[in-house]
């Protein structure tokens, strides 16, 4: 498509002018009115989908780019200014929100003038389409995961939800009635929940402490963790008080509200906050380290929250206490105090590095606990499973997701290795539903757990 000279010239100058600085991010002014008026927001999104146009670095992450590039590319000139405005949602709906892009592509983030946050733009346009009352009931339910827990978890309904979920009528009428691809994986709901299953122990003693960590523990169980996947977290558990942590689990719990924020409904993102904040600030002036097994939960209380809530010290106050399991100990391990007597060696593990763990900025720290034990090769995978929250159940996605998990899926299939895990279950889960020979995963926590023999 033939463009005029300026706007080469001003697309080579772009090539040019990306920022060699660390990437920062600015507090989101969601609580404003201005965050909310349409026709600012349509201008902010034309400037930053112009800059994305002419340079065009992350067309291979999501499928917000390459739709975008389309739109762009189907205009008689080639320009973003043509694409029409109602067209723009096309481009938000496919962001979930990973940072990827922010993180790991984009030369234009802050502090280059050029000011290009792409996922908290797509926060912003998510936000303006809830408060606006477009927002589909399925999505509503499929963010409501405390909601949805509590009624799955009832004797009775429990069975039928679990029974429905593994019939293939089932997946077909929820299909149907929702919108949940038949193939997608959806979680068994326990009924028996972590926090019934969970011995505490207020007495146990704290381990020692260090200048990074207190020696005791109160886990931030999660939805997942206690309705979905209760091994996981009592996994976390057994490994916390095998190296002599003390561990409670945290008060008055609600869901971290990351599928909230995915949904663009922030008011619901601070009613979840006004809940969980003051507990878990409450454990940390108790002397109490927070950890947390699934990355999205702990990153929304190190990043997505602090930036929402940026004048809020109990916010900064968890933000600075909570970890994620192998950030926590691997810090233990600096400080000497991790356990190292290994009982079983684990052979070779392909590991997919989640993407809401690496935009923590905190190294690949599974990996490197793992590689501690004897006989034990870890093969991380950097790139997305596909999974993206409840992207990957939708069916209108399905197939992206599966396009975007396949190079994941491909290596796992050719690693050759004893096991595959990934810090994120569902991504877990998500692989193990595009692979050519059916395996379940092994999350990292259960791995190392059979590696001490506990």
């Amino acid at each position: 498509m033939a463009q005029d000279s300026g706007v080469k010239d001003r697309r080579l100058a772009a090539g040019r002018e990306g920022s060699l600085e660390a990437p920062t991010r600015h507090p989101i002014d969601w609580q404003s009115p201005d965050f909310y008026e349409h026709a600012a927001l349509d201008k902010e999104l034309e400037r930053v989908f112009d800059i994305c146009h002419g340079c065009r670095r992350c067309f291979s992450l999501c499928n917000s780019f390459p739709t975008l590039f389309d739109l762009v590319d189907a205009t008689a000139r080639g320009e973003v200014a043509d694409v029409a405005k109602a067209d723009f949602g096309k481009v938000v709906e496919h962001c979930y929100l990973c940072d990827m892009c922010y993180m790991t592509k984009c030369p234009y983030v802050p502090p280059h003038p050029w000011n290009v946050d792409f996922p908290h733009l797509m926060l912003r346009a998510k936000a303006v389409h809830f408060r606006d009352g477009e927002t589909r009931t399925r999505d509503k339910i499929l963010s409501a995961t405390d909601v949805v827990g509590r009624i799955a978890a009832i004797p009775v309904v429990n069975e039928i939800v679990n029974a429905t979920n593994r019939s293939r009528g089932g997946r077909a009428l929820l299909e149907k009635t929702l919108g949940v691809d038949r193939t997608a994986p959806v979680p068994q709901y326990h009924r028996r929940t972590f926090r019934k299953q969970f011995a505490a122990d207020p007495a146990a003693a704290a381990a020692q402490a260090t200048a990074e960590t207190r020696g005791k523990v109160a886990i931030f169980v999660t939805c997942y963790g206690n309705r979905n996947d209760p091994g996981l977290v009592s996994d976390l558990a057994a490994v916390l008080k095998y190296n002599g942590i003390g561990v409670i689990l945290a008060a008055d719990e609600k869901c971290c509200g990351m599928p909230k924020l995915e949904l663009g409904d922030l008011e619901g993102v601070g009613r979840l906050k006004a809940t969980n904040i003051p507990a878990l600030g409450a454990m940390v002036d108790a002397g109490y380290d927070i950890v947390a097994a699934i990355p999205s939960c702990v990153l929304m209380y190190k990043q997505e929250l602090p930036l929402l809530f940026p004048d809020d010290p109990d916010v900064r106050k968890v933000q600075s206490a909570i970890f994620d399991p192998f950030e926590y100990l691997w810090l233990r391990h600096k400080a000497g105090l991790l356990r190292t007597d290994f009982k079983k060696d684990l052979g070779r593990i392909s590991y997919h590095v989640a993407c809401h763990l690496r935009v923590q900025n905190m190294g690949l720290k599974t990996r490197d606990v793992l590689a501690l034990i004897p006989g034990t090769q870890v093969e991380p995978i950097e790139r997305c499973s596909g999974h993206n929250g409840t992207y990957a159940v939708k069916k209108e996605y399905r197939a992206a997701s599966m396009k975007i998990g396949r190079p994941v899926m491909q290596k796992v299939d050719s690693s050759g290795a004893d096991h595959y895990s990934s810090d994120c279950p569902m991504a877990g889960h998500q692989l193990e539903s595009g692979l050519t020979q059916a395996r379940a995963p092994e999350h990292p926590l259960a791995l190392l757990r059979q590696a001490y023999g506990i």
